[in-house]
This record gives structure tokens, C-alpha cells and sequence, in this order.
């Protein structure tokens, strides 16, 4: 077994309730995440609550996209929670943590996830740290989201 840790942060010049929007509701994440793009025939279902606690988000898609689910299970003004569960192309559960920190005019936003590799996984992750694999998604994903909340 091993834990990561994997984060990056950027500065966004909007306000964090304006930040936050993009991020609490699944719907809005087609503007910004890094994989909404990996399959244009990608399968989504959305489900419980429309924003916030208890909005859940069903998708599957080709060999890159995967299959898997994320619920937000948290939302205050500083963080959003989610449980990201993978079913392929490998299976995990993983925490997402959103941590926004007002600064002035801007909003300082720190993207996190936290977990364990198990079996196969913890192998490949001797060769492949997460953080090599999925870092610079997670820049992609917040020079997207800056581009959305700044627009």
C-alpha cells in the first residue's frame, strides 16, 4: 500500500462564491475538467441533489475516459468535499478536497486528492508516482476553470 497526496493551486481573479459555482454543481464542470473532453460520446448521469451535498455524477466512456462516480459529501465556504470512486480503467476510492482562500480581488484555489494504491495499482505507482500521472491534469483542469471563472 501507499498514500499520495497530490495537489495543485492556482490563483483566480473572481470571487470564491463565483468559483465555488463551478465546482459545486457537476453540470459546470463540462467547462472545466480535464477529462470532459476525453470522449465525445461519454455517458453522464446526474442524480440526487442539484449542487452541493448530495449531488452525485455517473460517467462512462471510452478506454481513457473510464467508468466511475463522484458525490459531493461536503460544502462550506472554504472547501468542497467529493468521493471519487473508480471502476475503470482500475478501481479506488479516493478524497477531493476543494480548498478556496479569499485574497483581495482573487480567490487562491487548491485542488487535492488523497488516497491509497492498493494491489496492481501500488506496483504501477513505484513507476508512476500519481502525482506524474494525473499533476498535470489537474493543472489543465484549473487553467480551465480560471478561464471559465474569469469570463
Amino acid at each position: 500500500m501507499a498514500e499520495f497526496d497530490i495537489h495543485r493551486e492556482t490563483v483566480i481573479k473572481a470571487d470564491p462564491a463565483q468559483v465555488q459555482a463551478l465546482v459545486d454543481d457537476f453540470h459546470q464542470w463540462r467547462k472545466w475538467s480535464p477529462w470532459e473532453n476525453t470522449d465525445p460520446a461519454m455517458e453522464r448521469v446526474y442524480s440526487g441533489a442539484d449542487r452541493g451535498i448530495g449531488a452525485h455524477y455517473f460517467w462512462s466512456g471510452n478506454r481513457k475516459a473510464g467508468r466511475g462516480d463522484m458525490e459531493i459529501t461536503s460544502a462550506t465556504s472554504d472547501a468542497i468535499g467529493i468521493k471519487l470512486h473508480f471502476e475503470k480503467p482500475f478501481k479506488a476510492t479516493n478524497q477531493v478536497t476543494f480548498e478556496f482562500r479569499p485574497q483581495g480581488d482573487t480567490t487562491a484555489v487548491t485542488w487535492r486528492m488523497t488516497g491509497t494504491q492498493n494491489g496492481p495499482m501500488a506496483i504501477i505507482g513505484k513507476l508512476f508516482p500519481m502525482d506524474r500521472l494525473v499533476g498535470k491534469d489537474f493543472e489543465k483542469g484549473l487553467a480551465q476553470l480560471k478561464a471559465a471563472a474569469e469570463s
